[in-house]
């Protein structure tokens, strides 16, 4: 048994064809069927039953894939590591990021050019919790900016600041004439708030719920970008980190803040503990943990 033979059979059950799988696998079906029949020889049991219209696994095969998946997403990562250890000065950074880190992070990257000019960075958004586990784990990613506090064996999780979730309303709304506003005034008014499994949607009904209150959710949104743009129509109110506040598009759009403590968050900087990086990568995790 080697590494083929199980690459075979996973994408054999993968694409339950034969016919599939070997087109995904640039060879003939019947050298692919031959390989298959190899291995349960090998293995000295049937792994798929190919009585059926469709291929299913035996119980033994489903025993044997559920460990060759495993078993090949490892030597996946072990692949991509040793391609990172050639790329010293030079090859690729995958940051993965929330959208208010955008405007510290291009100081990041400009600091970082004049030590690896030639290191190309891929800036991708990760945005719930289960999404950045997922990225890191399966390699997707080097690093990433979240406001989702990880708490796992396998990573580790470093605050970097604090900040602020503000009120933004169009001028027309009666509460832009208030001198403060708080939780209680926001009762009634339509509001815009992050889908479920995002932090910041979190953050925000448990500010409502210490202060007994129920806020009248009209829209679910994914970006802030799209928040804004319901807000920029009068339709909606909707609390967004300060940072991605710090140049509002257009003059229809007030931001004020709320006095409440649970209207606070903290943004931290998340990688896996035992992955091997480069120098190269290493120097820009650093980087963004000396920024603040």
């Amino acid at each position: 048994m080697d590494l083929k033979q199980l690459t075979y059979f996973v994408t054999i059950v993968d694409q339950r064809s034969f016919s599939k799988a070997a087109q995904k696998l640039h060879i003939s079906q019947p050298s692919l069927s031959n390989a298959i029949k190899i291995l349960e020889s090998d293995l000295g049991f049937q792994i798929l039953d190919r009585n059926t219209r469709n291929i299913e696994l035996t119980e033994t095969g489903a025993i044997l894939y559920s460990k060759a998946v495993q078993l090949l997403l490892e030597m996946d990562k072990v692949k991509k590591e040793m391609d990172e250890v050639k790329h010293i000065g030079s090859g690729e950074i995958q940051l993965g990021m929330i959208e208010s880190v955008k405007h510290w992070i291009p100081k990041v990257i400009l600091q970082y050019n004049d030590d690896f000019p030639n290191m190309r960075i891929k800036l991708t958004e990760v945005l719930s919790g289960d999404d950045v586990k997922n990225s890191l784990r399966n390699y997707k990613t080097h690093a990433i900016i979240t406001n989702q506090f990880i708490e796992e064996n396998d990573i580790e999780t470093i605050p970097l600041y604090n900040e602020k979730l503000v009120l933004v309303l169009h001028e027309s709304n009666p509460l832009t004439n208030y001198a403060s506003v708080t939780l209680k005034d926001l009762v009634g008014e339509p509001f815009i708030i992050s889908s479920e499994g995002f932090q910041t949607r979190d953050d925000v009904l448990n500010a409502f719920e210490m202060e007994d209150i129920i806020p009248t959710i009209k829209y679910e949104i994914e970006r802030f970008e799209t928040a804004l743009s319901l807000v920029r129509e009068g339709i909606g109110i909707t609390l967004i980190p300060e940072n991605y506040l710090q140049a509002l598009p257009d003059k229809a759009l007030v931001k004020k803040s709320i006095d409440s403590p649970s209207l606070n968050r903290t943004v931290y900087l998340t990688y896996l503990k035992n992955r091997y990086v480069s120098p190269a990568i290493h120097t820009f995790i650093n980087k963004t943990k000396l920024f603040f």
